[in-house]
C-alpha cells in the first residue's frame, strides 16, 4: 500500500507562553516492512534548533528547542509512505517456532527491556501473569497458537472504548474495568506477552482502515519479538497480526515515549490552552504484495481506534 498522511495539531494559549523544549514522533519508520518516501515536518512558531536523533527502539525521531514567547503552536506533518504485506509467519518459523514459557537466558540481552514487568520492582502484574495463563491453555505451548487465543481472549473480556486523554493503563485495570482504548489493549497483550518470555513493545502509528471513516485517529498496537522471524505486529483491538494496512511511527517498551508530541510550556498561573488535531490520509495505490501474508487470526473485523497524544503536553 502506498499512502499518503497529513497529522496537525495546533495549540493556542490564552496568553503569551514559553515553549520548553519538545519530542516529536511523527516520522514513520522507514525501514522493515515500511519504506518513507517523503517527509516534511512544519512547525510554528519556527524553532530555534531541531535537530534528528535515533531512539532506543531504532526509530528517528526529532527534538526542538524553542525561544520567545508565543500564543499558539503548530506541529504538521506530512508523510508518503510505501507499505507491504510481512512474510508468512509459519513459513519464517518453519520448525523453529518457540515453545513457552521462553527461557529468558537464551534471548539476546538487547531485549531485556521488552520483557521488564509492569510494577515498580520489575515483577509481573499478577493479573497480566493469569491471562498468559490462561492464553497457554490449549496452545500446546506453541508461540503463535498463544498470540491467536491471546487476541482472542482480550477482545472477549475487554470492549473497546475512545479514550483521548491519559496514558495506556496497566493490565489489572483494563481487565477490571472490562473496557479501554487501543493502548489499553495494546499494553494489556505486551504485559501477557513478557509473562511468558515474548519480549513485546509499544507501537504508535496509522491504520488506514476499509471502509474510510469521517475521521482518521492514531491507533496503537502491539510487537512482539519473535525469533527467526524478528518484530512483527499484532493488533488486540483489530484482526490480530497486522497487514499492510498500518503505518508505524514510533516503538519504545515504554508507551508514554512514543507520543506523537512530548513537551512543556511555562506561563502565568491563569494561562489556559486549547488543542485541536486532524488526520487526513489518502491511500495512493491499494495493496503492492497482495496474496504475501502473515498469519491470519480470526476474530472481529477491525474499527478506527482512537489514542491521545499523550505525555506532558503544552
Amino acid at each position: 500500500m502506498r499512502a499518503r498522511v497529513q497529522h496537525t495539531l495546533t495549540y493556542r494559549y490564552s496568553t503569551p507562553v514559553l515553549l520548553g523544549p519538545h519530542r516529536f514522533c511523527l516520522k514513520p519508520r522507514g525501514h522493515g516492512f515500511q519504506r518513507l518516501l517523503d517527509f516534511r515536518l512544519t512547525i510554528s512558531p519556527q524553532p530555534s534548533w531541531l535537530y534528528p536523533l535515533v531512539a532506543a527502539s531504532g526509530d528517528e525521531i526529532l527534538r526542538a528547542r524553542f525561544f520567545g514567547s508565543t500564543d499558539h503552536f503548530e506541529v504538521r506533518a506530512i508523510s508518503e509512505v510505501e507499505t507491504q504485506w510481512p512474510p508468512d509467519l509459519l513459513q519464517c518459523l518453519e520448525d523453529r517456532e518457540p515453545a513457552l514459557p521462553y527461557p529468558v537466558g537464551q534471548l539476546n540481552s538487547d531485549l531485556a527491556g521488552s520483557l521488564q514487568g509492569w510494577l515498580p520492582n520489575g515483577q509481573h502484574d499478577p493479573a497480566a501473569v493469569d491471562l498468559a495463563q490462561e492464553a497457554l491453555m490449549g496452545s500446546d505451548q506453541r508461540a503463535l497458537m498463544f498470540l491467536q487465543q491471546l487476541v482472542e481472549i482480550i477482545q472477549d473480556r475487554v470492549k473497546y472504548t475512545q479514550r483521548h486523554v491519559g496514558p495506556a493503563w496497566p493490565a489489572g485495570r483494563t481487565l477490571k474495568e472490562r473496557v479501554g482504548s487501543c493502548r489499553d489493549l495494546a499494553m494489556l497483550m505486551i504485559e501477557a506477552c513478557r509473562c511468558v518470555g515474548l519480549p513485546a513493545r509499544f507501537v504508535s502509528g496509522y491504520h488506514l482502515v476499509e471502509p474510510k471513516p469521517e475521521r482518521y485517529d492514531l491507533h496503537a498496537w502491539a510487537e512482539v519479538y519473535l525469533q527467526g522471524a524478528g518484530w512483527r505486529g499484532f493488533d488486540p483491538s483489530g484482526r490480530g497480526a497486522i497487514d499492510d494496512r498500518y503505518i508505524t511511527l514510533a516503538t519504545s517498551s515504554k508507551p508514554l515515549l512514543t507520543a506523537a508530541v512530548n513537551g512543556s510550556f511555562s506561563g502565568s498561573e491563569r494561562v489556559e490552552s486549547e488543542l485541536e488535531w486532524s488526520i487526513e490520509a489518502e491511500v495512493l495505490d491499494g495493496d503492492l504484495d497482495a496474496g504475501v501474508g502473515s498469519l491470519p487470526f480470526n476474530s472481529v473485523g477491525s474499527v478506527p481506534q482512537a489514542v491521545a497524544v499523550s505525555g506532558n503536553l503544552p
